[in-house]
């Protein structure tokens, strides 16, 4: 397993920052449905905003590693923020990082690595969660400008977001290679935000509508060429997948830590519930998933570091982490039996939030498409 001081730090200072900046406000967050603008203004200035970025865009040039580490620990606290945090890494910035021009990166990178700008990126339609190559939300070239028609829903900071990644359709409906790629500025006047969505979990990580009408950009704010978001969006996707194993990951951990904990302090028959086979299976069960899941994830990481190809090993990752964040979730409940069920203890959200992990960038069903899409190129007919 990959080990350095460099990682040591940053997950201690993730750790601390975590405790002191965001464990505090978990609850208050949650049930008011806040997504805490002026915590990712500080976590851009920790560096937590561009980890991915290299250091000559303002960012902190570390690795996926590091990457893993900063979403894992601050999930372990809060899955909303670790949420929030991976959606503004993994996607609309690194997409910028990696498809665009040197003027974008040069104009929008050191804003987002700051903090000074949230990000979003916007793939998902109400009719084409998976289905992308039906989007109807459509763009248009006229001249030196595109005029985009359309909505995205289930957008990530979809209403606080200072810049976006938004994907178009410039082909024809159910074509290959029929979308692009475009960076649209908040203070566009095409650009509105409709519904925010009254979520069951990771209540504090903001999740909107994205409405565009008659929405003008120009063509500097297309990423890379005309006909190839699709396919820049599958290879963002795999690092994404990374970032939801991640998260998966801390949320898992997080509750584990809790009930173990619990299972010490709580006494029935004269002896702490740790004691007991029961408790002490489920707690043996969930320490070896959550290793399992860890070791899936890091690797993937590995061969993303590597350079090398990880579409499955990153579907893997995303599909077994996610998983395993909700069956643990769901026994540190059982373990806290009917405190676990309150908003009094961390389970009950741990719970709450574990859910979104096996349905966001790809539900569990899809990710076993993708892995078994690979196997099977891995294996041809001879």
């Amino acid at each position: 397993m990959y080990k350095s001081e460099q990682l040591t730090l940053v997950r201690q200072s993730t750790k601390e920052f975590a405790e002191r900046k965001i464990r505090p406000h978990v609850m208050e967050w949650d049930e008011a449905q806040i997504f805490p603008i002026d915590l990712m203004k500080q976590l851009g200035e920790q560096g937590f905003l561009g980890v991915l970025v290299p250091e000559e865009y303002g960012g902190a040039g570390l690795g996926y590693h590091e990457y893993v580490a900063v979403i894992d620990e601050i999930a372990q606290v809060c899955g909303s923020i670790g949420l929030s945090v991976a959606a503004h890494n993994s996607l609309c910035t690194n997409h910028i990082l990696q498809f665009g021009s040197e003027n974008q990166k040069q104009q929008y990178l050191p804003q987002l690595a700051s903090g000074n700008f949230i990000g979003a990126w916007a793939l998902t339609e109400a009719n084409t969660g998976s289905d992308s190559a039906r989007m109807q939300c459509v763009a248009h070239r006229e001249g030196d400008n595109y005029i985009i028609n359309g909505s995205k829903c289930w957008i990530t900071h979809g209403k606080s977001s200072d810049v976006l990644v938004i994907m178009a359709r410039t082909g024809a409906l159910g074509t290959r290679d029929n979308a692009t790629a475009f960076i649209v500025e908040r203070s566009n006047t095409g650009l509105k935000f409709g519904k925010k969505e009254n979520k069951l979990g990771m209540r504090a990580s903001e999740t909107a509508e994205v409405i565009l009408e008659d929405c003008v950009v120009p063509v500097s704010a297309r990423l890379g060429n005309e006909g190839e978001g699709f396919k820049q969006a599958m290879k963002i996707l795999d690092g994404g997948r990374i970032s939801i194993a991640a998260l998966s990951l801390g949320i898992a951990k997080g509750a584990m830590k809790a009930a173990a904990r619990y299972a010490q302090e709580r006494q029935q028959f004269g002896q702490a519930i740790a004691n007991f086979q029961g408790i002490s299976f489920k707690l043996a069960e969930m320490a070896t998933k959550i290793h399992g899941a860890e070791l899936m994830t890091l690797h993937a990481a590995d061969l993303k570091m590597e350079g090398t190809h990880l579409t499955k090993e990153a579907a893997m990752a995303k599909y077994y982490a996610s998983e395993v964040a909700v069956e643990v979730a769901t026994d540190a409940v059982q373990i806290f039996g009917g405190y676990g069920y309150t908003k009094d203890f961390p389970v009950e959200k741990f719970y709450r939030d574990a859910k979104l992990c096996t349905i966001g960038e790809g539900t569990s069903e899809i990710q076993k498409i993708v892995i078994a899409r690979e196997v099977l190129k891995e294996y041809p007919i001879a």
